[in-house]
């Protein structure tokens, strides 16, 4: 479900002036996720009117620089750094909630000169994605959960995070899983964050506490994935925002503390029949369907090739690490926590299977996108899953890539999801990632200093 399902630009044009919007926040969503774009004041912005932004911003790595000499960045994009065409979905149009003027948000799709989707835009791939899907007869049925850490403010990035102090005057020490008193501890940021979710209509679900000190998860109602992956692309600013209103940061690094679990986008996934609602991963007589080993074929199959997408910085990797709450291969299991793809108990309608690989840090569009690529390819090339894992994963071999380089190399060297989501994406994507990790690689880490600086 959209953010204002089946709004028309008319509908949106009386919504605005009903809100007495005075300026709106055009947005776009880069391949980092970060939001891109303009802000008009409400008279410049009409449907006649469109803006531009240069095609390059699609193509910038995390610290705003650019490839240069890679052959395949270089054909998707222009050289002579032309614009692109930006048009607003306003199914997405909502309030800033944070604005101290009326202040509205809408994210708009990329288009080129000629009126066709820019196809390495994180938005258009998930759109592809789901044509496929459509183009079968079938709809896809997400519910992401969100992992994150508040954290005290540190304004040198030399210095560890420390987790915040609350309302008792301390910062946590311990273990506080689930711990609802350790949740109250930050009551004013949390109804903050309720606040603007229920202004903004995010349909956010429950709140918990994780392992992690000042760690915190929040789930959203299942829904339709590129509604879903505009909530968590919205709920991303929205809690950076509450979070500092608060004197305190909130990051969805995937691994932001040394010592503690890292933070995971968790995915559920299901299948239903777009004519009759159905779910396809369950049979007539109620039992798992052929799709829904096929499914799971395919998570297995194709995940660890798609790792650079879900895992997409070199702090991700840190994360992937035995014994500490995140999988370290592609096992499944039925209501297993240790596997790659859990399948919780649940009804006949409601069968479904969760991805546990997804970083909190992953980009929503692509990582919803190759998700269910790779279930998507599972079912039209019947793959077969594995033996179902009934005893812990992290006892057995790690199977996912350990670092960004080997998982580049495994998206370029996959044709089958180069097809599913776009030649020209995979190429920009993985021109991208390999200039940060140059750029990483330029960076002298403290352990560096400590342990080799006098002795070796």
């Amino acid at each position: 479900m959209a953010i204002r399902e089946n709004f028309s630009y008319t509908d949106m044009d009386l919504w605005l002036n009903e809100k007495r919007v005075t300026e709106i926040e055009c947005l776009v969503p880069d391949l980092t996720g970060v939001a891109r774009g303009k802000i008009l004041p409400r008279g410049k912005f009409t449907q006649e009117r469109g803006m531009r932004i240069p095609e390059a911003v699609l193509g910038m790595t995390v610290t705003g620089n650019y490839p240069t000499e890679d052959a395949g960045y270089d054909r998707a994009i222009s050289s002579t750094d032309r614009d692109m065409i930006l048009k607003a979905d306003p199914t997405t149009i909502t309030m800033v909630p944070w604005a101290t003027d009326p202040t509205a948000q809408v994210i708009h799709d990329c288009y080129f000169a000629d009126g066709r989707l820019v196809d390495f835009a994180p938005r258009s791939v998930l759109r592809r994605v789901l044509k496929l899907y459509a183009d079968k007869g079938w709809k896809p049925v997400v519910a992401p959960e969100l992992e994150f850490y508040l954290t005290a403010k540190n304004i040198d990035p030399d210095l560890p995070l420390k987790a915040p102090v609350g309302r008792s005057g301390r910062a946590e020490t311990s273990r506080q899983v689930y711990s609802i008193d350790a949740v109250n501890e930050f009551d004013p940021l949390f109804e903050d964050i309720y606040d603007y979710c229920e202004l903004m209509g995010l349909d956010v679900d429950t709140l918990i506490h994780e392992i992690g000190a000042g760690q915190m998860e929040i789930n959203f109602l299942h829904g339709e994935p590129l509604g879903l992956a505009d909530k968590v692309f919205f709920f991303k600013r929205t809690l950076r925002e509450a979070a500092l209103k608060h004197d305190m940061y909130a990051t969805f690094m995937a691994k932001p503390m040394a010592g503690e679990p890292g933070s995971a986008m968790h995915v559920h996934q299901s299948v239903v029949d777009a004519n009759t609602g159905k779910n396809i991963f369950s049979a007539e007589d109620g039992s798992a369907s052929p799709l829904f080993k096929h499914y799971i074929g395919g998570l297995q199959r194709y995940m660890p090739s798609a790792m650079a997408i879900v895992a997409p910085y070199v702090n991700s990797y840190r994360r992937i690490v035995r014994h500490t709450a995140a999988p370290i291969n592609i096992q499944w299991g039925m209501d297993n926590r240790t596997v790659g793809f859990r399948v919780p108990e649940s009804g006949v309608q409601d069968r479904r299977v969760e991805n546990r690989i997804i970083g909190a840090d992953a980009n929503p569009y692509l990582a919803l996108a190759v998700t269910l690529a790779c279930g998507y390819l599972g079912m039209v090339d019947q793959l077969e899953p594995t033996p179902m894992t009934t005893d812990s994963a992290y006892d057995l071999k790690v199977e996912l890539p350990q670092g960004l380089p080997e998982a580049l190399q495994l998206l370029r060297g996959e044709d089958r999801l180069r097809s599913v989501l776009g030649e020209r994406f995979i190429d920009v994507y993985a021109a991208i990632k390999d200039l940060e990790h140059q750029e990483f690689m330029t960076v002298i880490s403290p352990w560096e200093r400590e342990h080799l600086l006098l002795h070796v």
